[in-house]
């Protein structure tokens, strides 16, 4: 069992920049590849990033590749979501997951998720 907790919810302005963290506890979380997803309103689930247990390699969306860095410090158990050069559309709960499946893009690939936080980027 590993639980998930995020932080760093925030309104910012276009253009600006945002840290999520995802803090990690339980069964050895850093043996589990890790990712963020994010839903904005009335649409599904989205996969935003993802990173090995090693940390590695990582992997990103097309819609945030270039802006977002993925990290992870196994040491704190944390992963972290560097975002950049925000946009409106990037607006969303953001979700951390955890998978044993090495790294996935695929949300029913994560079995344990955070309870979400929410990024709002105004125009």
């Amino acid at each position: 069992q590993v639980q998930l907790l995020e932080s760093g919810t925030g309104l910012v302005q276009a253009g600006d920049s945002l840290r999520l963290s995802c803090g990690a506890s339980g069964r050895t979380p850093s043996t589990y590849g890790m990712g963020w997803f994010r839903q904005a309103p009335g649409k599904e689930r989205e996969f935003v990033a993802a990173v090995s247990a090693s940390g590695r390699t990582t992997s990103y969306a097309d819609s945030v590749k270039g802006r977002f860095t993925i990290s992870r410090d196994n040491a704190k158990s944390t992963v972290y979501l560097q975002m950049n050069n925000l946009k409106p559309e990037d607006t969303a709960v953001y979700y951390c997951a955890a998978t044993r499946l090495g790294m996935a893009t695929i949300a029913g690939a994560y079995t344990y998720w955070g309870q979400g936080t929410q990024v709002t980027v105004s125009s």
